[in-house]
């Protein structure tokens, strides 16, 4: 069987040596490329059309969500399994609707890595067990967040969402994005508005109590 050629984006070096040791070590697969940025992989996967790409969500310039977009509209058949550090189901939604095949968290084991690598490369979709647990443990909830639209949310607003989380003020939040205050503070507005929440004190009580969405 010919094997698996694997493109790695992720902006850290020592996962991307990781990934690429483990599955190299493995007969099945082989790691073509590897590369730290968003425009890279967009680049790279034009250059050597991998059978599968594992693509980290937080990247510049380029976030993992826009070079997937890129990368589809290049090679629409193309395989891309987005890895992130976030295990909010919203975000495995958005992925999964812009052309990613599968979706698996950095708390997922290496036998699930390699599971999903090997059932997106045979056109199938995946959702690691984490998002999975998560997503089921939503729909036996009968809570008021299920009135709270979470899935409406952009890209940037799930971004400044997950910095509130961290503590960060939004003097921090607009140094952290490079972004303007002002652009901070329109964007928390919509949360607030989408989420149907008074203030933020209720948006702060929604994220420390909703771990599930959050």
């Amino acid at each position: 069987m010919n094997k698996i050629s694997i493109l790695i984006a992720d902006d850290h070096k020592l996962i991307r040596e990781t990934w690429s040791y483990i599955l190299n070590s493995d007969p099945r697969f082989k790691v073509i490329a590897s590369c730290g940025n968003g425009e890279e992989a967009i680049e790279l996967a034009k250059e050597k059309n991998p059978g599968v790409i594992l693509m980290d969500i937080n990247m510049t310039p380029y976030s993992g969500l826009e070079a997937t977009k890129q990368i589809r509209k290049i090679l629409p058949d193309s395989k891309i399994i987005g890895v992130t550090m976030h295990s909010q189901p919203a975000y495995a939604k958005k992925m999964l609707q812009i052309g990613a095949r599968g979706y698996v968290t950095k708390n997922s084991s290496k036998e699930e890595m390699i599971k999903a690598i090997l059932e997106v490369y045979q056109g199938n979709k995946y959702l690691c067990e984490e998002i999975r647990n998560i997503l089921t443990d939503q729909s036996l909830s009968d809570t008021d967040n299920n009135n709270n639209d979470i899935n409406t949310l952009t890209e940037r607003e799930m971004q400044i969402i997950n910095l509130i989380k961290q503590g960060m003020s939004s003097k921090e939040i607009s140094m952290n994005l490079e972004i303007s205050l002002k652009t901070v503070e329109v964007h928390r507005h919509n949360i607030l508005k989408k989420l149907k929440l008074k203030n933020s004190a209720s948006l702060v009580n929604f994220i420390n109590n909703s771990p599930a969405y959050i």
